[in-house]
């Protein structure tokens, strides 16, 4: 199997930044130091390992056998690509304009066994990955599929081992954001926080919109088609006509200047005659 660089990079960033924002790891951090302050850093330390690992095998399990669920249902692959593309877009608009909260009260469980116990949930689901991260997993997995095509040949393990390297970075910055909590909110601030949540919330909009416009092209070919050929005409017509204005222009501004050459010429013979 070949690893072409530049593909697998590629499929490894679209992974990341999508999920990235969903699942917040930065934004998450705050809310998992006020449910575990009480505990050693030992505790947290444990908890952030486990949520970390527990994250990365419901993501992997969504985005490996999500789409083939669906299929057993009958469901196709442009159809999970246009509700997912519209889950994606929906969720980073939410992001980019939704108004900053305080962290929750200080909740804690009565015992360490008890806090280990919850490890995966709701500390893992819903609170670090949630429906609407096992949903974008899904709509990964079946892009991919509908973009590589199936078998070796056409890069299909290449794309699904970039977008798993993906969600693998994603949790181990689960488990960084999450064991050092109360450093990382000292050290970006408020502001910080919310301005790489923005930046982020945005990137996932726009993969959004492209998922959806990729779904409804493959499920609807004659939909799309004429509006693009009808801006593609618009566009042709338009930088015609510019270019014949700029002719125009051009022809004029010479001619001007031609005529104020004649004219600085013809000044002297008229004064001489004089």
């Amino acid at each position: 199997m070949i690893l072409y660089p530049i593909d697998f990079l590629r499929v490894l960033a679209v992974a990341f930044v999508t999920l990235f924002p969903v699942v917040n790891p930065v934004g998450g951090g705050p809310i998992f130091l006020a449910l575990t302050r009480r505990y050693p850093q030992s505790a947290q330390r444990m908890l952030a390992r486990k949520i970390a690992a527990y994250g990365f095998m419901l993501l992997s399990t969504s985005f490996l056998f999500g789409s083939i669920v669906l299929d057993f249902f009958g469901i196709t692959l442009a159809v999970v690509q246009i509700c997912g593309g519209v889950v994606l877009a929906v969720t980073g608009w939410s992001l980019l304009t939704q108004k900053e909260q305080d962290s929750p009260s200080d909740q804690s469980s009565e015992s360490l066994e008890d806090a280990l116990d919850h490890a995966f949930f709701p500390l893992t689901l819903p609170i670090t990955v949630g429906p609407g991260c096992i949903s974008i997993a899904i709509t990964l997995g079946a892009h991919l599929r509908h973009e590589a095509g199936p078998g070796f040949e056409h890069g299909y393990p290449r794309h699904f081992i970039a977008a798993l390297a993906g969600m693998f970075i994603v949790c181990v910055l689960v488990m960084i954001c999450y064991t050092y909590a109360d450093r990382l909110t000292r050290l970006l601030g408020r502001s910080g926080t919310g301005i790489l949540i923005r930046l982020s919330a945005f990137i996932l909009l726009a993969i959004g919109v492209q998922i959806m416009s990729n779904g409804i092209r493959s499920e609807f070919p004659g939909l799309l088609g004429p509006i693009h050929n009808q801006v593609s005409r618009l566009s042709s017509e338009g930088q015609s006509r510019n270019h014949v204005v700029v002719c125009a222009v051009r022809a004029s501004v010479s001619r001007s200047v031609s005529l104020r050459q004649v004219a600085n010429v013809g000044i002297p013979e008229e004064v001489n005659h004089g």
